[in-house]
């Protein structure tokens, strides 16, 4: 079994370079081994393009000239089950059985209905030796996200915001003022390349006309998503620029302006926060950063809506203003981003 978590564990690694490349798809790595050697490794490293087993076979084809031979003496490590349906590729599943590779090892099921428990069967009914459940628990909370799509049929929910020492969100003038630094800043940039989405509300937008980008590191910015209820909102604002998908959820239209995607919400009394969320599962958007202001926080968090709430406290004092939203959870852990004090708490 430890020989096994060895190469599941690396499984892990690759696939994790698929982060906000392959969504909704879920990230998944694989790696092939003969006789205690990798002899191939893939990722799915792109949504609509080849599976991370797939890649694996191809590098062993690719790179030795029995490698018809070795597969059938080998075996695959996947850290979630191959898939046994045609999507926008044939099934995983098939291509194993194809290359007659005697042994799979399968870190945890797929929740997805076309695939739950079907890829184990048809390998099983092949003849193929698999093994299920290696490091089970950490392949699912590193597709934490697909797999809430897929089980509670909304998106993953982060939230973030960043306080001052004595507990103050914003100044209450409606000024800007930042809280944390610059090490504070590349890290959020950071996970904004592995969403799907960021929501902010109006008047977060209004005072601090974010771009809501990534220029801070390297990758794929997320679709920015804002609530202006009347549509208040100057279209010279950054979010604006049509530079990236931008959802606007109001309640006066549904329309398409350039990238700037208008959709009126059934009703802003009550709800707005699952209407939002249903909005997005049906648009396969997988996860959402909601990054302020603190009402827009406060209304998530008391509607039970959110999965993991990252919390920066920086050494600048208010003294008074717009309190910080206060939510409570299991608290996986704490650490120092430069001078920021970095909590992630955990919804249970």
């Amino acid at each position: 079994m430890i020989r096994h978590e060895f190469y599941m564990q690396r499984c892990l690694q690759l696939a994790q370079l698929g982060a906000g490349y392959v969504s909704p798809n879920p990230m998944v790595g694989a790696v092939i081994v003969h006789q205690n050697k990798i002899i191939g490794e893939g990722y799915h490293q792109c949504y609509g393009q080849a599976h991370a087993e797939v890649n694996a076979v191809n590098q062993v084809i690719a790179n030795y000239s029995n490698a018809e031979e070795l597969l059938k003496q080998s075996t695959i490590y996947v850290s979630l089950e191959p898939c046994a349906h045609y999507g926008k590729t044939p099934p995983c599943a098939d291509l194993i059985i194809k290359h007659q590779i005697p042994d799979v090892v399968v870190g945890c099921r797929d929740p997805f209905e076309q695939v739950d428990g079907k890829g184990i069967e048809k390998l099983t009914k092949a003849g193929v030796q698999v093994t299920v459940g290696v490091l089970e628990q950490e392949c699912r909370d590193l597709n934490k996200r697909f797999f809430t799509r897929v089980q509670k049929q909304r998106p993953y929910i982060i939230l973030k915001w960043a306080q001052t020492a004595d507990g103050f969100f914003a100044p209450s003038d409606g000024t800007q003022f930042w809280i944390t630094g610059i090490e504070s800043r590349r890290l959020v940039h950071k996970w904004r390349t592995e969403e799907d989405s960021i929501l902010v509300g109006k008047n977060t937008a209004a005072i601090d006309n974010p771009k809501l980008d990534v220029r801070y590191w390297q990758g794929r910015a997320p679709k920015r998503l804002v609530i202006d209820r009347y549509l208040q909102l100057d279209t010279s604002n950054h979010l604006f620029d049509n530079s990236v998908e931008t959802i606007v959820f109001n309640e006066i239209k549904t329309d398409f302006v350039g990238k700037t995607k208008y959709i009126a919400l059934e009703d802003f009394n009550y709800y707005v926060p699952q209407y939002i969320i249903y909005q997005l599962y049906l648009q396969d958007i997988q996860s959402v950063i909601i990054e302020g202001g603190a009402n827009t926080l406060n209304q998530f968090i008391e509607a039970g809506l959110w999965d993991e709430a990252h919390i920066f406290t920086g050494k600048a004092i208010l003294k008074k203003g717009i309190e910080a939203p206060i939510c409570r959870g299991e608290e996986l852990s704490e650490i120092f981003v430069g001078d920021d004090r970095l909590q992630i708490i955990y919804n249970q």
